[in-house]
């Protein structure tokens, strides 16, 4: 089975990932990931837009579905059935994920607790202000470029929606609700 997440920043994709990897014994491939060891390779600076310029780069010369083609030939070379590729955020990945009978499942949350996510974690890619963290969130939704996320369009696709206003345990009851949703059309 493979399960590709998409969502907004601060939804809890991340939070996702973990439980499935922890309890359900899913590998995880990870777009940031790819990104983050690029950007360090490179020697540039550590920032969300350079992770959008970076992934840009890789669909306009790999295609758009390059990062969950890249995840697709590890999981093969691995010997891994059950694969998390983490963050779908371009129509090209979505539809690679489905061209691997994948599901497509989206996180999302209310915007202000999402912000207080993003603060909470603080990552490299994290410390900006809340206009900041709108302005980069609505290029994401609809990027201009043609090789950009389009996490709007992406997030319509999935297959499942979980929307994260709770508490973590609440999370984790919508993830086994998916799961069993997913099991009973299987």
């Amino acid at each position: 089975m493979v399960i590709g997440i998409t969502g907004t920043d601060g939804s809890g994709k991340g939070t996702v990932v973990d439980y499935l990897v922890e309890n359900k014994g899913f590998t995880h491939y990870s777009a940031r990931t790819f990104l983050v060891a690029e950007i360090e390779k490179r020697g540039l600076p550590m920032s969300r837009n350079q992770m959008r310029l970076m992934a840009n780069e890789f669909r306009a010369k790999y295609g758009s579905g390059f990062l969950v083609t890249r995840a697709s030939a590890l999981m093969h070379e691995e010997g891994v059935d059950c694969a998390v590729i983490e963050s779908i955020r371009s129509l090209g990945e979505a539809e690679e994920i489905k061209k691997l009978n994948g599901i497509l499942l989206a996180v999302d949350a209310d915007l202000e607790l999402r912000f207080e996510r993003v603060q909470a974690r603080r990552s490299e890619s994290d410390q900006v202000d809340f206009e900041t963290f709108v302005k980069q969130e609505e290029l994401e939704k609809n990027d201009p470029d043609p090789n950009g996320m389009q996490k709007a369009a992406v997030m319509e696709m999935a297959d499942y929606t979980i929307t994260n206003n709770g508490t973590v345990g609440e999370l984790y009851q919508q993830v086994e609700k998916f799961l069993k949703q997913v099991d009973a059309k299987n």
